[in-house]
């Protein structure tokens, strides 16, 4: 675990009582469903694919932003994105479980949190419906006060709405909830709203991205946040 700099939050056994993770990169490695079907949907266009490490840092702002950001420039015009969009969402529903599972520690974690009485939820700027299914898939929905996806009636990240009315859900202030997540994304929203950033490392983008974007600390597993609880 590292602190983020000088104006970082103090992290000394920090005082958090609620906990919102963001989904992919954090809780679950859907990279490579996701890269291979936003693939297939750029091979239907006649456009060429991407690695799954420049799959990296196109994931995180929404499948809409995603599919804008994998085609050619000379190919984004409106009609195109809005049916590659159409069957990236059509294609990724049908094989979102392929080879994304949860992140090992992930479960124990969820459950030595809600053991110690620490209230969760899920904040994804994937689509609600396949953040819904993965969710219900690979963890317990149980586990979480709300799990919620991207949706036509709420800003995507990292505009702070949603991770306040979470926190409203809560009924915890801002300062005493943990953000973990693992992009530039996920730490501008946690700072947005006033809540402690905390990076996971085995997600989808670097140390120098979390720590540059505002994050407090750095984790390098799952299960190092319980230490940072004490």
């Amino acid at each position: 675990m590292e602190p983020g700099g000088e104006d970082s939050v103090p992290l000394r056994r920090p005082r958090f009582d609620g906990v919102i993770f963001d989904l992919d990169g954090t809780l679950v490695d859907t990279l490579e469903d996701i890269a291979d079907a936003m693939d297939r949907v750029l091979a239907a266009e006649g456009a060429p694919g991407h690695t799954y490490e420049e799959y990296r840092y196109l994931i995180g702002r929404g499948i809409r932003n995603l599919v804008t950001e994998s085609l050619p420039a000379e190919l984004r015009s409106v009609e195109r994105i809005a049916r590659c969009y159409e069957r990236m969402i059509e294609d990724y529903g049908r094989n979102s479980l392929v080879k994304t599972r949860a992140y090992e520690g992930v479960p124990e974690l969820v459950r030595a949190l809600r053991a110690g009485g620490v209230l969760l939820a899920i904040h994804s700027n994937k689509a609600d419906a396949p953040t819904q299914a993965l969710v219900a898939a690979l963890l317990d929905p149980a586990d979480f006060v709300v799990v919620h996806g991207a949706r036509s009636d709420a800003p995507l990240k990292p505009d702070p709405a949603v991770a306040l009315a979470i926190a409203e859900r809560f009924e915890l202030p801002p300062a005493r909830v943990v953000y973990l997540g693992d992009s530039l994304v996920d730490m501008l929203t946690a700072t947005a709203a006033g809540m402690i950033p905390v990076g996971a490392l085995w997600g989808f983008r670097t140390r120098e991205e979390l720590v540059e974007s505002g994050a407090a600390v750095v984790i390098e597993a799952p299960l190092d946040l319980l230490a940072l609880r004490g």
